[in-house]
């Protein structure tokens, strides 16, 4: 079964280039492009796929917009497209719901890579690179609301204290093979906990995990 995908950005050499390269994978269908974030989330209606390729600026309604809409109302997984790796809008991007983020100059096979691993539920941006940006989404958010962070107890109370030590170490950035290894237990009952967590916690994904365990201070910036 083909991964169906919609490509949106507002400059059409850069769209019909990825649409290219997917398209060129036995896998992946490109069901629609768009080229602003009113148009992508009218494809994202229309055609319901599962991962939506979004540029983080455009005209009209900018893809922060678009991305906080198509993930409150559907269950496709969004991966945004900016210019720069640390571009303040990747913040409110994850926080809209994004999984993750690609730079525009991304390689080919990173791309491909890309839209699989969120297309298969997982989270886009590396551990190490999920932690850094968290961590600072985070200390950047608190600091503009002023709000402290909710007891782990109060909203982890859903949690098995297995679930809870694996959100812990979701956060400090191990793998499923590394929490795995830590439990001595399988990935595959690793990956049930994950699953768990998610389910329970009311997270779209890994990403949205990770940040949700340095907002209740489960984890803090900088911890080992």
């Amino acid at each position: 079964m083909s991964i169906r995908v919609v490509v949106a950005d507002d400059q059409e050499l850069v769209r019909s280039g990825f649409s290219m390269i997917l398209e060129a994978q036995p896998d992946i269908e490109v069901v629609a492009e768009a080229g602003d974030g009113a148009e992508a989330v009218a494809a994202v209606r229309q055609h319901a796929p599962d991962v939506l390729l979004l540029d983080i600026r455009m005209p009209g309604t900018d893809g922060i917009e678009a991305a906080r809409q198509v993930c409150a109302r559907t269950s496709c997984r969004v991966v945004m497209l900016t210019t720069f790796d640390l571009d303040e809008y990747v913040y409110e991007a994850l926080y809209a719901g994004a999984s993750g983020f690609l730079l525009k100059d991304v390689r080919r096979d990173d791309l491909v890579h890309a839209v699989r691993v969120v297309a298969a539920g997982d989270s886009l941006l590396a551990p190490s690179v999920t932690r850094r940006l968290v961590a600072d989404v985070v200390q950047r958010r608190r600091a503009a609301l002023g709000a402290a962070p909710v007891s782990p107890s109060e909203r982890l109370a859903v949690l098995t204290a297995r679930e809870e030590e694996t959100l812990r170490l979701l956060a400090r950035g191990l793998s499923n093979a590394e929490i795995a290894a830590a439990f001595v237990v399988s990935e595959h009952t690793v990956k049930t906990h994950v699953s768990n967590v998610l389910s329970k916690l009311v997270l779209r994904d890994r990403v949205q995990a990770v940040i949700c365990a340095y907002e209740v201070g489960l984890v803090v910036p900088g911890e080992g």
